[in-house]
This record gives C-alpha cells, structure tokens and sequence, in this order.
C-alpha cells in the first residue's frame, strides 16, 4: 500500500496555492446508487486512510478527491491496541449531511493532516445525528457523541472546503515557525 500524499495549506515557508484551491472547493455528491467511478473513490479514500498511523479521519479533498466521502477511526483514539484497522475499527460516510446537532458548542483544540504544525480551537457541538451511505451506497442515519460527533463534524467540514484555521479560536503553533504563521494569518 502506498501512501497517498494529504494535500495542505503550506508546506516549509510557502503556501501551496494548487493544493489551497482543491481543498477549499466545494465537494459533490456521489450518484447513488454507487456507480464504478464512486466505490473507486471510496475505496482510494479508504486505502489512503488506512495508510497512516498519524490520522483520526480523512476527507476525500485532502487527497484530491473532490467529492463527499469521509472516513474516520471510531475507537481506538487513547489505546492504540484498540485500533487494528479492520473494517469494525472505522466508518465510512458518503454525502453525509448532519440533520441534527444538540448541545452547547465544546471547544478543544483540533489539529489537521491538511494544515500542519498548527492547533486551532474549534468549538462543535456533542452531539450529531447524521444521515448519509455507507461504503456499500445503503442508506444509513447514525448517532455521534462527544470525540466522535466532534471528528465528523471536522471531516465533513473539508467537504465544505472549511478548515480549522477558517475558526475564530487561538491557534498555537512552534516558536520557531512564528514568523511564517504571522505572516500567513495576517494575510488570511
């Protein structure tokens, strides 16, 4: 398995402007039922994701898909021996859309494969119903509470071409990188 480049705000001291614009475009629906093209998304996606030791979900734009299908570990966040990458391990969304949202906003500090080096605090709501396909293109409504509803709302967020630096929250970053990240916000 080869690992499929997350595409990003920046890398070293200089914006990636053909990245930027994917990530930040709007994503299309998948046709359902799933056609060839679409379960060939989705599997990329998934394949991509399963690669890395370093995500807790991934969205299709960041790696240059520009379509709703989002992918995300639904355990295994603080003992990585919960985590064995099987299909029970993560769920698949396809054209997700949050039909319900409840509670006062949490915020706690998000990081992004597609932004990196930086934390932003991001305030998302504790509860999230939501109503999608799973990999299959079956008709799905799930429940997401607490860490879970806060990473789906993240994810479904690329799908928006929204990122954590798009929040009004603190953002930190490495002292050593202080004069790009001044810069680059300013200028955002």
């Amino acid at each position: 398995m080869s690992q499929k480049q997350v595409l990003t705000l920046w890398r070293d001291d200089g914006i990636c402007a053909e990245d930027t614009r994917v990530l930040r475009t709007l994503c299309a629906d998948l046709p359902a039922p799933l056609d060839t093209t679409g379960k060939k998304d989705v599997d990329i996606l998934i394949e991509a994701f399963l690669a890395r030791e370093d995500a807790v979900g991934l969205a299709a734009p960041q790696i240059g898909i520009c379509r709703k299908i989002i992918v995300f570990r639904n355990k295994g966040f603080d003992d990585k021996s919960t985590w064995t990458k099987s299909e029970d391990d993560y769920d698949v969304l396809i054209n997700p859309r949050i039909t319900q949202a409840r509670g006062e906003l949490v915020y706690m500090v998000e990081g992004c494969l597609s932004c990196p080096e930086i934390q932003v605090e991001v305030g998302r709501h504790p509860e999230i119903k939501v109503r999608a396909l799973d990999r299959k293109g079956q008709k799905i409504n799930k429940r997401y509470t607490d860490f879970l509803a806060r990473v789906v709302q993240h994810e479904i967020d690329h799908l928006e071409g929204k990122l954590i630096v798009d929040y009004e929250g603190t953002v930190s970053y490495p002292k050593k990188r202080s004069a790009f990240f001044e810069r680059y916000f300013r200028s955002a």
